[in-house]
């Protein structure tokens, strides 16, 4: 027995099609928006005003950051325009993953004399530092910076 395909059949299944893609589509949107870190500022507009002066000011200061992991061991060198080490008044670091905000730490560090080092021990994946340091001269210097763990 063949059925007869009516008005209602066709809406129903028109209905149905179109739920299935909304509801896909905002459980991807809410997950997304979950792992989203957010703007790391309490007002983006005040900040947007100093921009210019931060950068120019950070510039001034001349350092070169790099930021490396080994066995555990978190390390930011920071050096100045002539390659020697430098010592910054403050120094702290959120590690984290874009994608993976309960991974995220904040490692306490300690200056060996070459650079900045701390316990972190981060999986295999890619990572972000992003780091903010005071210069003896008051400077705020942030920078993000992106790090590979492992193969």
């Amino acid at each position: 027995m063949i059925r007869e395909l009516k008005g209602w059949h066709v809406a129903a299944m028109f209905c149905t099609g179109f739920a299935i893609i909304i509801a896909v589509n905002l459980t991807l949107a809410f997950n997304a928006v979950a792992t989203f870190p957010g703007l790391e500022t309490k007002n983006s507009y005040v900040v947007s005003q100093k921009f210019d002066a931060n950068r120019a000011a950070q510039q001034t200061l001349g350092w070169t950051v790099a930021a490396t992991h080994d066995n555990g061991v978190l390390r930011v060198a920071i050096t100045d325009d002539a390659g020697a080490p430098v010592r910054t008044a403050m120094i702290e670091a959120r590690v984290g993953r874009a994608t993976h905000v309960a991974d995220d730490m904040t490692p306490e560090f300690s200056f060996d004399g070459v650079a900045y080092t701390a316990a972190a021990p981060l999986a295999d994946g890619h990572w972000q530092v992003r780091l903010s340091a005071r210069a003896a001269d008051g400077t705020v210097f942030a920078q993000r910076i992106p790090l590979r763990v492992g193969g």
